[in-house]
């Protein structure tokens, strides 16, 4: 049976998903944690539900590679390497040089390197592991699935900003965005659950997490979205401050003496959440906390998200659903609350004893005129997809027991 692995390779972690290429069962998952720091781990966890982990060095990158194959043939996941049919690796940012999945040679390998500006932690973490893989299965399709080619559909209207345009003509100064893999699942699970085609549809689309952004989806494709050229942008995060004036920031790094490096690793991991509540930034542990900044800090969440949700109808001129996924949009039923309370003057009926149940379900009332949902995102899985896709994977099997487009994940609560 040929496999597909799914790669997320931050600076200093590496996130895998083994699936089965006939019926996108879930064969093995794991993490190897905290690349060439003191401590470091190897977790695999298999179909069966058993969980192994491991202390041991992983200087690098490619030696935690080369101890997930060990690991994925110790475990019996796969008895030769010859099994695995492609590798499928998650990049944060494409710049406009990849619009889509693709093929990953040297040439386009060299490209995510030069593209390191963009997403100076992730970019090279990436590239790096492609490396490995390269080196290691020489003869296995290497795909790069990137986060910014949803987002290459925006008008330039929205995904340029209002600076000198010679900025955007010398160094393609623009906005990017980001999740766009977990939106352009959500979409098309959305799609599915509504029983209508993307390309009728307006979507609002509200990735909560501790990386956190909404994207106006309109006929299927992106047509706005919060995140901009980098992903310190648009809302409120866990450690991230989203939008701030500009001339705050000098003004701030006046009193204190800091410079824009100084400034920035501010902006990215001593604010958000964790900035206003002093407490963390995981919203579990704001949550029915009684001190009055965890309150604060949720309630300046949820009025950000607000902004971009109301701001995407009016761009859209309406919509038919807005879909909370990821962590907090998953699993905060007070966060949900909080945002589906600001749109009922346009006609959204929440139910509420709906909403205080988390996993794949309508949480608007069935004459509800904008639909409210969660939809658990899937970003391995698009990934997966995206391997058989641009590599001709599915040619291989017939073409006849794949579904590429539609998800295992069946089940819903239906409106009642």
């Amino acid at each position: 049976m040929k496999k597909i692995l799914a790669i997320n390779a931050g600076s200093s972690s590496l996130k895998f998903k083994v699936f089965a290429l006939d019926n996108e069962e879930v064969l093995a998952e794991g993490l190897a944690d905290r690349i060439g720091i003191t401590g470091s781990t190897f977790t695999i966890k298999l179909k069966n539900g058993k969980k192994h982990q491991e202390k041991l060095m992983i200087p690098n990158t490619q030696i935690a590679i080369k101890i997930l194959l060990q690991s994925l043939c110790l475990y019996k996941v796969i008895d030769q390497m010859d099994e695995i049919a492609g590798v499928g690796h998650r990049i944060v940012a494409g710049g406009e040089e990849f619009k889509d999945s693709t093929i990953i040679d040297e040439h386009n390998l060299h490209k995510i390197y030069d593209l390191k500006d963009y997403a100076p932690l992730h970019n090279p973490a990436a590239a790096d592991g492609i490396k490995a893989f390269i080196h290691l299965l020489p003869n296995v399709p290497q795909v790069g699935v990137f986060d910014t080619s949803f987002h290459q559909t925006i008008d330039s209207v929205h995904y340029l900003y209002p600076v000198s345009y010679k900025y955007y003509e010398k160094y393609r100064a623009r906005k990017y965005g980001a999740h766009g893999t977990s939106v352009r699942y959500v979409t098309k699970r959305t799609a599915e659950l509504l029983k209508k085609d993307p390309q009728d549809l307006k979507l609002v689309v509200c990735h909560l997490g501790s990386g956190a952004s909404i994207t106006a989806v309109k006929n299927g494709k992106s047509y706005d979205t919060s995140m901009g050229f980098s992903p310190v942008a648009g809302i409120m995060m866990g450690t991230r401050a989203g939008d701030v004036d500009a001339s705050l920031l000098q003004f701030i790094m006046q009193k204190e003496n800091l410079n824009m490096d100084q400034m920035i690793d501010h902006l990215n991991h001593e604010s958000g959440l964790k900035g206003v509540s002093g407490i963390s930034s995981d919203m579990r542990d704001l949550e029915n906390n009684d001190d009055s900044r965890a309150k604060l800090a949720r309630k300046m969440f949820i009025d950000r998200v607000v902004r971009y949700v109301g701001a995407y109808i009016a761009e859209m001129q309406g919509t038919d659903a807005i879909v909370f996924t990821a962590g907090i949009g998953e699993h905060d039923a007070g966060v949900r609350k909080g945002v589906m309370k600001s749109f009922e003057f346009l006609g959204l009926k929440p139910d509420w004893d709906a909403n205080k149940q988390n996993g794949e379900h309508f949480i608007s009332k069935p004459d509800s005129k904008i639909k409210a949902l969660i939809v658990p995102t899937d970003e391995e899985l698009m990934i997966e997809r995206d391997v058989i896709r641009v590599a001709h994977l599915d040619d291989d099997q017939g073409g006849s027991d794949l579904p590429p487009d539609k998800s295992k994940k069946q089940t819903f609560v239906a409106h009642r």
